[in-house]
């Protein structure tokens, strides 16, 4: 492998590899043969990256500007960006027989962003199988409402392209609205939420299901994934509905309650990085805006096609901050102790994302004219890997574009990742006397 010839830590190799997957998208992307008409370098090497990092936001409309040949280039690069590229090189070491070292476990272990080397190859071979399996079944279901109305060539590509976009948390659509003419079909919102939900929540978790089956024995991660997931979308969809009801250009624009009801079901639990919409996002009310802001910073689970700074951060910081305050000296989550080193990463997370997401919103605010609210809505999307735009997207000027790549290529690898590649870790050998600070 190349890491044999050059001397990468798992990280480095990690950010390279997805750096020369973007650039060969990019390359197909840019032939004739992937276009219905030309398109510019920025706007190939910007579908490459949102593909690749499965974000979901488009410079060119999918279904219009590609050809079928595009069309495979991009539904190629979701499946590798949400499965993982280094998940993919495991699976054919272990097809070809061949042995799986220490040096590829802590690769994968890197790429799943997982705590050690153990069941690392294990959580591979499920995670192929079981994502398979499942957009295979999606495909068909989603078949059901599409052969019928487009034929059956069009309608299961149609099927198989949006399943795989739907579960590795994509969203990407041949159709330029997205979704929105699906608002009220009961197969289309419950099979794709499903798939988006499944990929979100983590393989991890899914593995966890798997073999334990009862939840009293499941892991911590997998206890605070499940129930945060739940609560936090029965909020989202409880909040939607009561904040856009009355908008008469979203869910005020619905006929029927079984209407409105699917849109806030829909719309309150894809911006945690799904990118799929129903209704028209830029049309949406201020406060529901800041409310999705939240929900895509916050993000889906870790080991997950999604992104954002992950749900288990967000409740650590959370239950860290409860626990100052009532005096408490050790986190407790389900009458388990977090270790100090998982709060102060959770810490570092979020305090790089904010970095990263501040630098962005800086830079398209000196090179757009866009209302602010509008560029913290795309860059949040881009860095949360959501793919969801008030739209403005397509009339980003060529710097805005390339800032929007980089945020979403942090926002995939996670900033801690891009961080450990580029600095040099040292093992410090002196400790130096404590002495405490004013604060607060």
């Amino acid at each position: 492998m190349l890491k044999k010839y050059i001397k990468l830590n798992p990280s480095q190799l990690l950010l390279l590899v997805f750096i020369i997957s973007i650039s060969i998208g990019t390359l197909l992307l840019k032939l004739p043969l992937a276009t219905t008409e030309s398109i510019r370098w920025v706007d190939a090497l910007f579908t490459a990256t949102s593909a690749m990092t499965v974000t979901g936001l488009v410079v060119v409309d999918t279904g219009s500007a590609f050809t079928l040949f595009g069309q495979i280039v991009i539904v190629s690069l979701i499946q590798l960006g949400g499965l993982g590229i280094m998940s993919f090189a495991v699976l054919i070491y272990i097809m070809l027989g061949k042995r799986i070292g220490i040096k590829e476990r802590l690769l994968v272990q890197q790429a799943l962003n997982q705590t050690s080397i153990g069941g690392v190859i294990k959580l591979v071979r499920n995670l192929f199988f079981f994502s398979l399996t499942i957009e295979i079944i999606a495909m068909l279901f989603i078949s059901i409402r599409w052969v019928p109305e487009m034929g059956w060539i069009k309608g299961l590509y149609f099927s198989f392209f949006h399943s795989i976009s739907a579960f590795n948390n994509a969203g990407f659509s041949l159709w330029s609205d997205s979704l929105t003419g699906f608002v009220g079909d009961p197969i289309i919102n419950i099979v794709i939420s499903f798939l988006f939900i499944i990929g979100g929540i983590g393989f991890t978790v899914l593995s966890d299901l798997w073999y334990k089956r009862r939840f009293k024995t499941l892991s911590l991660h997998s206890k605070m994934m499940i129930v945060g997931t739940f609560f936090i979308n029965i909020i989202a969809i409880i909040t939607i509905f009561t904040l856009e009801y009355g908008n008469p250009h979203t869910l005020g624009s619905l006929h029927s309650l079984g209407d409105k009801l699917w849109a806030s079901y829909f719309q309150g639990i894809t911006p945690r990085t799904a990118g799929f919409n129903t209704i028209d996002i830029g049309n949406l009310e201020e406060a529901t805006i800041f409310f999705l802001l939240i929900l895509m910073f916050i993000g889906a689970g870790s080991a997950s096609t999604g992104g954002g700074i992950k749900l288990t951060t967000f409740l650590v910081i959370i239950m860290a901050v409860n626990s100052f305050l009532r005096r408490k000296k050790d986190i407790t989550i389900a009458r388990r102790s977090i270790n100090q080193s998982f709060i102060l990463k959770s810490l570092a997370i979020s305090s790089m994302a904010l970095f990263f997401i501040f630098l962005g919103i800086f830079i398209l605010s000196i090179t757009e004219e866009q209302p602010f609210i509008t560029i913290l809505f795309e860059v949040v999307s881009a860095f949360g890997t959501v793919g969801l735009s008030m739209g403005i997207t397509g009339s980003l000027t060529v710097i805005g574009k390339l800032a929007i790549v980089i945020i979403m290529f942090v926002g995939k690898l996670g900033p801690l990742t891009l961080a450990f590649s580029l600095a040099q870790p040292k093992e410090e050998k002196i400790r130096y006397p404590s002495e405490d600070i004013l604060t607060g």
